[in-house]
């Protein structure tokens, strides 16, 4: 049997060449795909460069809308001032017999109240272009914007302790409400949150201040510190704080967790049904992983909106509680300046509360972006 002649290396990968390719890419097609790998890379960073952008330009656009927007919250909340019955000066004219209309008349044109109304605004908007919120027409009068400095950081920490415990206690009950539907945890949060729609938080406010304050002593029913708060060390200082903030805090809260655990459970309820948490599921990923890592972070993207909507029901909510609870903040002023038509006063309140409500709102649209980047790259 004749021997074959020896086979070259050379020769055996060219005639068998269509199958070592499924080895590996040739030179040509290894830096084509390295190419194409780069180009890819590099338009992913252009358009998340271009979503960046977009963002800014959407927020310098929203801020510049505020200015008219502003402008005419003032004009309406100036008008229906003004709508009010009484005036700034029957304080001081009314109860005292031996004033002159005369003086009445001094009075009026001390406060600029015989101008139109038009030119009383004009004035008013003038001072406020230059940051000025004019001064108080009580008796101390002092400038508004002292007046409100000294309490907004009260009010302030009320409403973001009050969100916290919101979110905190709210999220967790509609997310275990909506995994076990129809449930008895289901059915008892139902009933708690009809308790809280229902029971108005000032007549509760009141019942809690005559049980733990009144009756029981536990907790402090009027200010956020003791008289000798100052002489106390600060572990005790710390403990008298706390107990003085948490029935503001919880009744504060009370109404925004019934709404917002109801909307987290909807929300949850309509996620949890789409198409790819059953591919999830039947990927094999744990039920753990599945609610709280794929489910949960989609089902919070409507709660930013209501969050961001909340924020006048707060500022409002605070007239009420801290006038109850004689806690010294932004909302007891506005009460007080009320009574007293302080006017000054009211606006500049008006105004701040305005200005948060709206950076509020806008804060809640660019958060979406943190909780869907799809729509920062969009």
């Amino acid at each position: 049997m004749p021997i074959s002649a020896p086979i070259s290396c050379s020769h055996f990968f060219l005639t068998h060449k269509r199958h070592f390719h499924i080895l590996g890419p040739t030179k040509s097609e290894f830096f084509s795909k390295k190419y194409q790998t780069n180009k890819t890379r590099d338009e992913h960073v252009q358009r998340i460069i271009k979503g960046e952008s977009a963002m800014i330009g959407y927020t310098v656009k929203r801020l510049i809308f505020m200015i008219p927007l502003l402008l005419g919250i003032t004009i309406i909340c100036f008008v229906v001032m003004h709508l009010a019955p009484g005036a700034p000066t029957d304080l001081e004219t009314q109860m005292n017999p031996r004033v002159s209309a005369e003086m009445k008349e001094r009075l009026r044109a001390m406060y600029d109240l015989d101008k139109p109304l038009p030119e009383q605004y004009l004035i008013w908007l003038n001072k406020l272009v230059r940051l000025d919120l004019g001064v108080s027409f009580s008796s101390d009068r002092r400038p508004v914007a002292d007046k409100i400095l000294e309490r907004l950081p009260i009010t302030i920490a009320l409403n973001i302790l009050s969100m916290i415990m919101i979110l905190m206690v709210a999220i967790p009950l509609g997310v275990l409400s909506a995994v076990h539907q129809n449930s008895f945890f289901d059915k008892i949060t139902g009933v708690f949150v009809f308790i809280g729609f229902a029971v108005p938080t000032f007549w509760l406010a009141l019942l809690l201040m005559i049980l733990f304050g009144v009756q029981l002593g536990w907790l402090p029913i009027s200010g956020i510190r003791s008289l000798n708060y100052e002489y106390l060390p600060p572990g005790m200082a710390f403990i008298d704080l706390i107990k003085h903030l948490i029935m503001p805090v919880l009744l504060s809260a009370f109404g925004g967790l019934a709404g917002f655990s109801r909307y987290m459970r909807a929300n949850m309820l309509e996620v949890i049904r789409q198409d790819y948490i059953t591919t999830a599921r039947a990927k094999g990923l744990s039920e753990r992983l599945v609610i709280y890592k794929h489910a949960l972070r989609n089902a919070l993207l409507p709660l930013v909106t209501i969050l961001g909507l909340s924020v006048p029901g707060l500022i409002g909510g605070s007239v009420i509680f801290e006038t109850i609870f004689a806690i010294p903040g932004m909302g007891q002023l506005f009460y007080m300046s009320v009574m007293a038509r302080d006017y000054p006063t009211i606006m500049g309140i008006l105004f701040i509360g305005a200005v948060l409500t709206l950076l509020g709102n806008l804060l809640a649209d660019l958060s979406y972006a943190l909780v869907d980047p799809r729509i920062r790259v969009s």
